[in-house]
């Protein structure tokens, strides 16, 4: 069974989807991929889920400018490379970022090929499932330009604003782990 509740933000009304022990699906309701998938899906609104509670807790810190210091449980279901590339998103901390091409070689890199495609990174970040939590709004072009956000360019700029991230190429933070 799937359950279901909106979440209210500043940007717009969030779906979130749970299993009975994790979050499957975080979704501005009107973002580029989520009829698609929430249409495949028999919900069960449910305010009292335990994990849709934790998610809402969550969600309350983050809009409210601070770094949650938890993660409610994720269960995200994909191809390899999308889970790979997923991954490498849940590695890129609250205030900074990382560029498609970065994500591209850590997975060259990890498969022991020459070179990955930015463009194949960008398909797989642009269907993740768990928006916000799983950080694809931190990914930049390696220009330092916005491109592309399933949610929507403006809403990509006012997440990165919350963060601190400043909208300019000289004041992006490089990722940690490069």
């Amino acid at each position: 069974m799937i359950y279901t509740d909106t979440y209210t933000s500043s940007l717009g009304n969030i779906t979130l989807t749970a299993t009975e022990t994790a979050l499957t699906g975080l979704w501005f309701e009107d973002e580029k991929y989520y009829g698609k998938v929430f249409a495949k899906m028999t919900p069960c609104p449910c305010k009292d889920h335990p994990v849709l509670a934790r998610t809402r807790e969550w969600l309350d810190a983050y809009f409210c400018g601070r770094n949650p210091d938890f993660t409610p449980p994720l269960l995200l279901e994909g191809t390899p490379f999308r889970l790979a590339v997923w991954e490498i998103l849940k590695t890129i901390s609250y205030g900074q970022t990382m560029t498609y091409g970065e994500i591209a070689r850590i997975i060259a890199a990890q498969r022991k090929i020459p070179r990955m495609s930015a463009q194949a990174v960008g398909g797989a970040v642009g269907h993740n499932p768990i928006s916000i939590i799983v950080p694809c709004h931190r990914v930049i072009g390696t220009d330092g330009s916005l491109t592309g956000y399933a949610g929507g360019l403006d809403r990509k700029t006012a997440l990165l604003q919350l963060e601190g991230i400043s909208i300019n190429k000289s004041a992006i933070k490089p990722h940690p782990n490069r």
